[in-house]
């Protein structure tokens, strides 16, 4: 009998954690199901703005290939770049690169430079577009400007360091510093990260100025 009593009272338990539960559920299952809907909702949305994104970048790059093949560099300048400075800024120096196949060093030279003066331009575009006016500009720049600007670029951690070292040595070329020049392309031969192109220009440099360049072993134990 005592057995029948405490299955009976433990299903009544039961039954009043069951009314409770659903009871609870009825007054705030809203709450999980706000949760639930904002969460599916979240994850749809960001679907969107992905694909959204990506397609917007792909017929972005399908008109700058367009404007590329028409010949006349200015066409790229002209490719909406939906608000995106970033894209503004590479459309500009694809249009340079065209101008300056072309001959047009100045129109090269302006784009590049509508580059660099705008301030919201994300860094590594912008130190790009400043080396490669650089580049362009080479002696004629004034000499304390391009130092300057080499200086900046080459500073240590920055994305072309090592491009803008390699500068600094044909400026000390062109200014007749040979031994400063053969001192600082040592220095960047020893350095990390030297790419296969940029290792056989400085050795090139060097036979150009009379040294014979150093194998790999040497640089290393430099």
């Amino acid at each position: 009998m005592a057995n029948q009593n405490d299955s009976f009272i433990d299903e009544v338990t039961e039954d009043l954690r069951r009314d409770r539960l659903f009871g609870l559920f009825r007054r705030y299952g809203w709450i999980g199901l706000a949760l639930i809907l904002l969460l599916v909702g979240g994850v749809s949305y960001r679907e969107y703005s992905q694909s959204r994104a990506a397609s917007e970048a792909q017929g972005w790059g399908d008109a700058i290939l367009a404007a590329e093949a028409s010949g006349d560099p200015s066409a790229m300048l002209k490719v909406d770049a939906d608000g995106s400075e970033g894209r503004a800024a590479l459309a500009a120096m694809l249009a340079a690169g065209g101008w300056v196949e072309a001959g047009a060093r100045d129109a090269a030279a302006d784009a590049l430079k509508g580059v660099v003066s705008q301030t919201g331009t994300e860094s590594i575009l912008h130190d790009l577009a400043e080396l490669k006016l650089v580049m362009l500009n080479g002696p004629a720049m004034n000499p304390a400007d391009r130092d300057a600007a080499l200086t900046r670029l080459s500073r240590a951690g920055a994305p072309f360091e090592l491009l803008a070292l390699e500068q600094k040595a044909v400026a000390l070329v062109e200014a007749g510093r040979t031994d400063d020049a053969i001192t600082l392309i040592r220095q960047i031969q020893q350095k990390d990260g030297l790419s296969e192109a940029l290792r056989r220009r400085l050795s090139e440099m060097m036979i150009a100025l009379g040294v014979e360049p150093q194998t790999n072993d040497e640089v290393q134990a430099g």
